[in-house]
């Protein structure tokens, strides 16, 4: 599988919420194995946005795995809750498809603070965000 081919599986999640079209998969940046998959359950609990569903599973799935070894796509930039949640994981890399302005303009609620700086004002990693 290339890039391509994991964002549309994220796309593939995000179909199961249509209201609510996010989702994302985690991948092992070495072998390219699909590690999780997840979408936004957010109807149920607030936070379960797709990247927190995704990386729920993979923590579920995969107990020791090694977080700075994977790459997280997700079909939309992730919000400053989800990027948080995925600075504190370790993942090395996020690529998104649709951008938080954008979002915005097609009447989404979205927190005004791109992932970008999220990561940049998070000195212990050095995660790469990329859409």
């Amino acid at each position: 599988m290339n890039p391509d081919d994991y964002m549309r599986l994220a796309i593939t999640m995000a179909q199961k919420v249509p209201r609510y079209p996010f989702g994302a998969v985690i991948v092992r940046r070495t072998t390219g194995e699909v590690l999780a998959k997840g979408y936004n359950r957010s109807s149920g609990n607030p936070i379960l946005h797709g990247e927190i569903d995704v990386i729920n599973r993979c923590a579920a799935a995969h107990a020791r795995v090694d977080w700075t070894a994977l790459d997280l796509y997700t079909t939309a930039e992730p919000c400053p809750m989800c990027q948080s949640a995925i600075e504190w994981t370790g993942i090395a890399t996020v690529y998104f498809g649709t951008s938080i302005p954008f979002l915005q303009q097609l009447g989404f609620r979205q927190i005004d603070i791109r992932a970008g700086e999220v990561a940049r004002r998070t000195p212990f990693r050095n995660t790469r965000v990329i859409g």
